[in-house]
């Protein structure tokens, strides 16, 4: 009877609290989001910061109010995503909107098939009348519902689209003659692509701006954010969109990288073996959406998702999941995380349980656990000033116009998988060296050049869409720089309508404009030059020749090496990356590397991809895997009683000289395991519900070497009680 009443006072003090930090919640914190289109439910009660409510259209039994309530109601700050290139915009299609009939202006193939995103859902060429569309039906609408964060996802125009008369009206206003296809020659494709990259350029500036001035007539601050693939994953799969150039746009706050397993595990070259590297990918991915952003302060959440767009196996999805996971902590600048799109496919989808069934069923328990403590973890993810393992300054440049190149082909000019892309990047990270990504579009930035000894360029795969550019590379190789540009310069986009054969300018290669102003001939043999301070290398092959036969990389690789060491410094081989961020070790080794060993750390450990969470004193990590700890010895104050790691997220914590006490949340029907930090042996710990009823399936057990206690229960989105007395 004692305990009963001591726990009722207890829950009372919390419930206060409670409310105190629901509040707190809502007004300030924004560290990590999820996105949905379903009202809360128990059972995907994330317990991220925000919930990112998708779509504002009304539902048969619910309006879009009421599902961005049913979100607040549960302490979440609410945000609003919608689709700027697809959604559910049948009333706009149809004509219900205007009157007038619009599913001609979905993006078409050269055989007139217009490219659909779902039923009666295409894939939309941005007129100025849809763009009106979206902001008086939809952007308005959420504005009055008193969201402050509007995210317009996916600028996508298909590379293989621009034969639909909304586009070629497009073309005709842009460009001031008439429409060319595409197919019959570069200088279309080229035409094309920027005009495509234009368009949806215009979308989100009208889109945001208009966003930003009818909030501000309301008194709102209103924020606006582009979720969109990274610029490596547009340009493989042959999407243009604008991307970099975005950030330019006094109207965009900031970006939501959607990287993921099904972008991450796109096949490509190295050493003539087309295959997936899911982690390897993932880490160019995100440090292509980094650099994008970095010069410019714009807010940047990192995305990953458990499963993926395709169907597979929970196994599959788990292994691709961690393998992404670690790929984006490895971003030491970035702490704000989408830790995971559409929770009601996760939790409540029905997938293969394993790859040689096809018996599916929704996420297993073991896999729930692990994923919750990944996403718990990350709301405690702190920025940090350490830096990955591994010789740094070795950079790879990267524009939007890699996306103009991509299809079709022309000439018979291929560039198979971005092989030109990667043949410059993939050579070094198989060595543990954590390549940097330098945007063409960001090099005025002064903070762009920062950890770059190193640049690795070529025009094979893109062109400079301004000779400014190029002013700033030269003024960079003078103060010490190092280029090393690789191409043949033979690509048939050489010779497309640019600014380098344009007007005054007679230039027969993008890059003899560069080399004219680097004091060399317009088209210079191989070899090594001196300008200013620094050194340009010039190499003849294009990058894809590295990367679709073995072993031709070492050529590139010993002309970096020598440069790279040409100072004194070293340059260091080795098969694995690893970063501490925080009590956060994270650990990746690489196979078809140097060598073929395990990476060991020894220490403390509580392993956050185990659902049992174990306390290690030892982790060995192969090649191919990754590996998630928290480091107990890294605690600054040992003495104080904290979760370390949780499948639920805590709320409330409390201590005195004899306990500690907390809430905890999560999805229903979901497992909880828990690693808590004490500064004593407990005696006690009672976990009950808010009706003071002990959990029947809760158990803990004392681990004596690391000081913690491990609990486990079945979890609860509306509080659960833990108090642990010693």
């Amino acid at each position: 009877m004692k305990i009963k009443i001591y726990l009722t006072i207890l829950f009372i003090s919390l419930y206060f609290i409670e409310v105190n930090s629901q509040n707190t919640l809502r007004n300030y914190k924004e560290k990590t989001a999820f996105q949905t289109s379903a009202p809360w439910k128990p059972v995907t009660d994330t317990r991220a910061d925000i919930a990112i409510v998708y779509g504002s259209n009304d539902r048969k039994d619910l309006s879009f109010e009421d599902r961005v309530k049913s979100w607040r109601d549960k302490g979440y700050e609410t945000h609003f995503m919608t689709g700027i290139a697809w959604g559910e915009y049948q009333d706009y299609f149809t004509g219900k909107w205007d009157g007038k009939w619009h599913l001609d202006e979905g993006q078409r193939t050269r055989q007139g098939d217009t490219i659909w995103h779902g039923h009666m859902v295409p894939y939309i060429v941005p007129t100025l009348n849809f763009i009106q569309y979206i902001k008086e039906k939809h952007i308005k609408r959420v504005i009055d519902a008193g969201i402050d964060a509007i995210y317009l996802e996916e600028p996508e125009f298909w590379a293989r689209a621009g034969y639909s008369e909304a586009f070629k009206k497009e073309w005709k206003n842009y460009y001031g003659f008439e429409w060319r296809p595409q197919h019959e020659s570069p200088e279309n494709t080229y035409l094309s692509n920027k005009l495509k990259y234009y368009l949806y350029y215009r979308a989100l500036d009208e889109c945001f701006t208009y966003a930003k001035e009818y909030g501000k007539s309301k008194g709102m601050n209103v924020r606006c954010y582009v979720p969109t693939h990274s610029l490596v994953n547009y340009s493989q799969w042959q999407i243009v969109s604008p991307e970099a150039s975005l950030a330019s746009l006094s109207s965009v706050d900031g970006y939501i990288a959607q990287v993921w397993t099904g972008t991450s595990r796109e096949p490509n070259y190295y050493k003539g073996n087309l295959k997936e590297r899911v982690f390897e990918t993932a880490y160019i991915e995100y440090g292509s959406m980094e650099s994008m952003t970095a010069p410019t302060a714009r807010k940047m959440f990192f995305l990953t998702d458990p499963i993926e767009d395709w169907p597979r196996d929970w196994i599959d999805y788990k292994n691709n999941y961690q393998a992404t996971f670690t790929a984006q902590l490895f971003y030491p600048n970035i702490s704000d995380y989408e830790v995971m799109p559409w929770p009601d496919r996760i939790y409540e989808g029905l997938y293969r349980t394993s790859a040689e069934s096809d018996k599916k069923d929704k996420i297993p328990r073991f896999y729930s656990t692990q994923m919750q403590v990944m996403i718990n973890s990350l709301n405690h993810m702190p920025l940090s000033e350490n830096k990955v393992s591994g010789s740094h300054g070795i950079s790879v440049l990267m524009a939007n116009s890699l996306m103009f190149q991509r299809f079709p082909t022309h000439k018979g000019y291929e560039d198979p998988q971005l092989s030109n892309f990667y043949g410059q990047a993939l050579p070094f990270i198989k060595q543990g060296i954590p390549v940097n990504i330098v945007h063409l579009e960001n090099v005025a930035y002064p903070e762009t050049w920062n950890d770059t000894k190193i640049l690795l360029m070529s025009y094979s795969n893109m062109k400079p869409l301004s000779d400014k550019f190029h002013s700033y590379i030269v003024d960079w190789v003078k103060s010490g720089g190092i280029l090393v540009y690789c191409g043949r310069d033979n690509d048939p986009f050489q010779s497309v309508p640019e600014w380098w054969n344009q007007d005054e300018n007679k230039y027969e290669r993008a890059s003899d404009h560069l080399f004219e102003l680097l004091g060399l001939n317009s088209f210079p043999n191989e070899g090594q030059y001196k300008y200013g301070k620094g050194i340009i290398y010039v190499l003849r092959n294009d990058p894809k020749e590295f990367i679709l036969e073995k072993d031709t990389d070492l050529k590139l690789l010993n002309v970096v090496k020598r440069l790279y060491e040409k100072d004194g410094s070293s340059m260091e081989l080795k098969n694995n990356f690893s970063l501490s961020r925080g009590p956060y070790e994270i650990v990746s080794v690489l196979d078809e590397s140097v060598t073929n060993d395990a990476y060991v750390l020894s220490g403390l450990f509580v392993d956050l991809f185990d659902p049992q969470l174990p306390i290690l004193t030892q982790k060995i990590v192969k090649p191919g895997s990754q590996a998630y700890l928290f480091n107990i010895e890294k605690v600054e104050n040992r003495m104080k009683p904290q979760v370390l790691a949780s499948a639920s997220r805590i709320y409330n914590e409390k201590t005195t000289k004899k306990s500690y006490s907390f809430l905890s949340k999560s999805p229903l029907n979901t497992s909880n395991v828990m690693r808590v930090l004490l500064p004593n042996t407990p005696k006690r710990c009672f976990i009950t519900d808010t009706e003071m009823n002990p959990l029947t399936d809760a158990k803990w057990e004392w681990n004596s070497l690391s000081k913690t206690c491990k609990i486990t229960f079945e979890n609860d989105p509306e509080d659960t009680i833990v108090n642990i007395q010693w």
